[in-house]
């Protein structure tokens, strides 16, 4: 299949829609880790607008199997704390962390979109010790519905309007 040429000034949303798909799985697996999800989503191009590639991405989250859970799960990491935190808030945040780590087997993940920097910190200090309390199965279906929030923040970073 041949793409046609995009100039650099084209909306980054064009520029993906005509991109090879190659690229564009590359552009997708950097929102979300799933191999699974990023071929639908590249294999459902073009897209009208972004909130049309939001709803794919959306309804693409909602089919991941458990094994594309667990590779997207697998890439992410912690969310970063603001650089002016305390020391006693990063070691609270490890030994969190590493609990949740030790109980479920994966990273905590957490949306932080919307948040100030300074609510960051005690969001995921409660989100973590709350979350802590879910069992395995449950705690699996909030982690995939914060990475279906991730994911929607970083298509929109990347492809909105303002994004490359």
């Amino acid at each position: 299949m041949q793409t046609r040429a995009t100039p650099a000034t084209a909306a980054p949303l064009e520029r993906f829609n005509t991109a090879p798909a190659d690229e564009a799985a590359r552009t997708l697996l950097a929102c979300l880790h799933s191999h699974a999800w990023a071929r639908r989503l590249t294999a459902h191009r073009p897209y009208p607008d972004l909130p049309a590639l939001l709803a794919a991405a959306d309804e693409a989250s909602y089919d991941l199997s458990p094994a594309d859970l667990t590779e997207a799960l697998t890439a992410e990491t912690l969310p970063a704390l603001p650089e002016d935190t305390y020391a006693a808030a990063h070691t609270a945040l490890s030994a969190a962390t590493a609990a949740y780590e030790s109980r479920f087997g994966h990273v905590f993940v957490i949306s932080l979109d919307g948040l100030s920097p300074d609510e960051a910190l005690n969001h995921v200090l409660a989100a973590i010790r709350s979350r802590l309390s879910n069992d395995p199965d449950e705690e699996r279906l909030v982690a995939a519905e914060e990475l279906r929030h991730l994911a929607r923040t970083r298509l929109t970073n990347t492809l909105g309007d303002a994004g490359l």
